[in-house]
């Protein structure tokens, strides 16, 4: 498995994941995006500093994405936000995309922390950023609507410091 870049040959797969409800309601965001918007979101970002986005893939099967987004260089650090198709679920491909992105972004990028936002009730989500040593740093209430309700959301963040890297070195207290 690897992540490489997002590519405008990609559109179409990231199109039919931005528009699948049960995705989309897990990033707190409606899923209605036209392939066009899409297309030219992906014009307008190409060049942006402050994204980086990738394709989770499997011997060229696309599995799903990883983002990160809102990547500050002045404060070092960034939201992450992954995405992988349903049919691919419960398979370890988002805890393999989710640590190579959080390497990408601590040994490539040298950023200082990652943070997240993730439902409460996603318990799922949550196991597999607390087992790359995310830690909830608080909790925000009614704070996205999805799925006719307000949720609740956990804030999540890791500091480089306290990231197991590619060794499996343990956290530094």
């Amino acid at each position: 498995m690897k992540i490489r870049a997002l590519e405008e040959t990609d559109l179409d797969f990231v199109h039919r994941l931005n528009n699948e409800y049960a995705n989309m309601s897990y990033w707190f965001e409606e899923p209605y995006q036209s392939l066009s918007e899409l297309q030219s979101l992906y014009k307008k970002h190409i060049l942006d500093e402050s994204e980086r986005r990738f394709i989770i893939e499997e011997e060229s099967e696309r599995i799903g994405v990883v983002e990160l987004v809102e990547i500050d260089f002045i404060h070092s650090n960034c939201e992450i936000q992954i995405i992988v198709d349903a049919q691919y679920s419960g398979k370890g491909y988002a805890s393999k995309a989710f640590k190579m992105a959080i390497d990408y972004a601590f040994l490539v990028l040298n950023l200082h922390k990652i943070y997240l936002f993730v439902d409460v009730t996603n318990e799922k989500a949550v196991h597999i950023y607390q087992k790359q040593n995310f830690k909830i740093e608080g909790t925000l209430q009614e704070h996205f609507y999805t799925r006719g309700q307000y949720n609740d959301c956990h804030v999540m963040g890791l500091l480089k410091k306290n990231w197991i890297s590619y060794g499996g070195h343990e956290p530094l207290q």
